[in-house]
């Protein structure tokens, strides 16, 4: 039977090639980017440690099968979890994600670079257990910080022209394929075998946005990311035992995944791999709320301050009007029945409700009992979002990377609000010294929640110096944040 096949094996795609490349030669970053990845090291664990207060998570965490200790395993912060690093990525994952609080990246595509934590921390915090189990020095904590900036360059630059959700891909693939190549450095794999590693991750089935858009809305979106990076974590420990990989796992005709899953488009990089995305990564400081609606959020907390130092309140509106980009239209423009708070955290009418009926949003107003609030309902139908052409242009800008929403409200007596106009959340990086604070005291708010006073003090010591945290063991940082 004669074949049109080619054989032998073919050079590897040069996107795997420049992913490698970068991973194992540009290893430690100073200044900006290392200082903005402690301060989203201490953000993303904050919000894993807020998610343990909510059964609908923590059901999901602990060992696959129950009662499992893994010798020298790595301990997942806030639980007494100490488990392989598959399973641990997959659980402190899935606590990073739940609530929508992490750090946010917005581009062609979108996403939470900071997702990858779990699987950087759970494999940095087993090797130090191992090594030191061993009589070998461990990992420090600059090892993580570094490994995080080189993951959300990863994810964050493949975002930017690359869009991923209009050929209904989740943007979950983006943490599989930093993860995997992160890990795989940090778990000693050739330059060759991190090329095969990366193409594994490409070769995997990719996720659906399905839990993400009506009528199939869930709680999977919370839990998406962590699948994604305990399975970058598999991919790169396969890879280590010498496994082969796909070189054209991106570019083979018929069965590659540009031809099978990006429309024969081809991936690209939009500029060299650096320190560019987390020197300009996106933090969520204030709400627990998709990042599209944050600004939207800012304005309606505004409003409604105006609204009660004038003697009113949302009682008092017939309308909202909301100026949006098209990217909120299309992630978090809905109306109709909300059935769950994952449903519910990605609606843009629901956050501006709650916000301008209480002048507050936290996690908690997204659960069934806030829900069940008739007026949130009955004002979300008087909320409407209409695309500005600016505010979407402003959106894609390189030099802005705006997220600009304006509120225009009608009084029941016909009166007009002037609107307010927020173009960047307090979390974006033209924010930065006003956000820093805020930051910090969401960590503190964090901690008060899960520890006693003396462990917030020894975790806060070691956290809020970026030199001081980078020279300590990773499984010395770790253990402070496990229970006593």
């Amino acid at each position: 039977m004669s074949s049109h096949l080619p054989q032998g094996r073919p050079a590897p795609d040069p996107l795997l090639v420049d992913i490698a490349d970068y991973v194992q030669e540009r290893t430690r970053f100073l200044g900006l980017a290392l200082e903005t990845a402690r301060l989203c090291l201490i953000d993303t664990l904050g919000c894993g440690l807020e998610a343990l207060d909510y059964p609908a998570c923590t059901k999901l965490l602990g060992p696959v099968v129950p009662g499992t200790v893994v010798p020298h395993g790595a301990r997942v912060p806030g639980t007494p979890y100490q488990l392989d690093p598959v399973t641990a990525a997959f659980n402190l994952g899935a606590m990073v994600r739940w609530l929508d609080f992490n750090d946010t990246w917005l581009a062609a595509e979108w996403g939470h670079p900071s997702d990858n934590l779990g699987g950087i921390l759970m494999v940095a915090d087993w090797l130090s257990r191992g090594a030191v189990a061993a009589g070998k020095p461990p990992l420090v904590m600059r090892d993580v910080l570094d490994a995080m900036v080189q993951a959300h360059e990863i994810q964050g630059v493949l975002a930017l022209e690359n869009s991923f959700n209009e050929v209904g891909l989740d943007h979950v693939v983006l943490v599989k394929v930093a993860t995997t190549a992160v890990t795989g450095r940090l778990l000693g794999l050739s330059r060759a075998e991190l090329i095969d590693a990366i193409s594994l991750a490409w070769v995997d089935g990719q996720a659906l946005r399905t839990y993400r858009h009506a009528p199939n809305t869930g709680s999977r979106k919370s839990w998406a990311a962590g699948d994604a990076t305990s399975r970058g974590v598999r991919l790169a420990l396969i890879a280590r035992t010498g496994e082969m990989g796909c070189p054209t796992a991106l570019s083979a005709p018929t069965w590659g995944f540009q031809e099978v899953s990006f429309g024969g488009k081809a991936l690209r990089l939009a500029r060299p791999l650096g320190s560019y995305v987390m020197e300009n990564v996106l933090f969520k400081i204030s709400f627990p709320a998709e990042f599209h609606g944050q600004t939207a959020v800012e304005a309606a907390l505004a409003l409604h301050a105006r609204l009660a130092a004038d003697g009113r309140s949302a009682a008092d509106i017939e309308s909202v009007t909301i100026r949006t980009q098209a990217a909120c239209l299309r992630i978090i423009d809905k109306q109709g029945p909300l059935h769950n708070p994952a449903d519910r955290d990605h609606c843009i009418q629901y956050m501006v409700a709650v916000a301008l009926l209480h002048g507050r949003l936290t996690a908690a107003d997204y659960e069934d009992a806030a829900a069940a609030d008739p007026r949130i309902d009955s004002l979300r139908a008087r909320i409407h979002c209409v695309e500005d052409a600016q505010f979407t242009a402003d959106y894609l800008d390189p030099a802005k990377r705006s997220i600009a929403n304006g509120l225009a409200v009608v009084l029941r007596d016909g009166s007009v609000l002037p609107e307010v106009l927020v173009e960047y959340p307090i979390g974006h990086k033209r924010r930065r010294a006003e956000g820093e604070p805020a930051l910090e005291a969401k960590f503190r708010a964090k901690l008060a929640r899960r520890f006693a006073p003396r462990q917030q003090q020894a975790i806060l010591h070691a956290s809020l110096d970026t030199a001081r945290l980078a020279q300590m063991p990773v499984h010395e940082y770790v253990d402070l944040y496990c229970p006593r």
